[in-house]
């Protein structure tokens, strides 16, 4: 399988407010950016958004290091969070729903076809991608056509 390097960021302007998200995807000496913008949504809708989306990126499986500053998405996969959420049908207790639940569950397939490795880096300490990341970020929510995001709820 190929080895890619994947760095993501999400940003709203306000929480809730207009959002965005960027990601770098890099493969060799591939380097492709992608970043979108959004009305209304929430800082960790963006994150998670940044990594569906660039892991879509991917035709096919492939080992991804996957550099975030989110340590909401980070620990939501590496302390085993996503999956008890999904085992206790999507609650985090016993009467509290988990948020973001349509993004998550965009998010399982793409981990079961692909072999990701997450790894946190903190934000707005001179990583350059992450910078970057950053930067396609808060670009996108300067978009004068920005989406709208169906499944953000107050």
């Amino acid at each position: 399988m190929k080895t890619v390097t994947i760095f993501t960021d999400g940003a709203c302007s306000g929480n809730p407010g207009p959002g965005g998200f960027g990601a770098v995807i890099i493969y060799g000496e591939t380097r492709r950016e992608i970043s979108d913008g959004f009305k209304l949504t929430t800082n960790n809708r963006m994150e998670i958004l940044a990594v569906i989306e660039a892991l879509k990126i991917l035709r096919q499986p492939c080992n991804v290091n996957l550099y975030s500053d989110s340590k909401y998405v980070v620990d939501a996969i590496k302390k085993g969070w996503l999956q008890k959420w999904q085992k206790n049908n999507w609650l985090r207790n016993k009467s509290q729903p988990v948020s973001n639940i349509d993004l998550w569950q965009n998010l399982l397939p793409l981990l079961q076809f692909h072999n990701v490795n997450f790894i946190w880096v903190k934000g707005h300490n001179d990583n350059q991608e992450n910078e970057r990341c950053d930067y396609l970020a808060r670009s996108a929510i300067n978009s004068p056509t920005l989406n709208i995001d169906f499944n953000y709820s107050h």
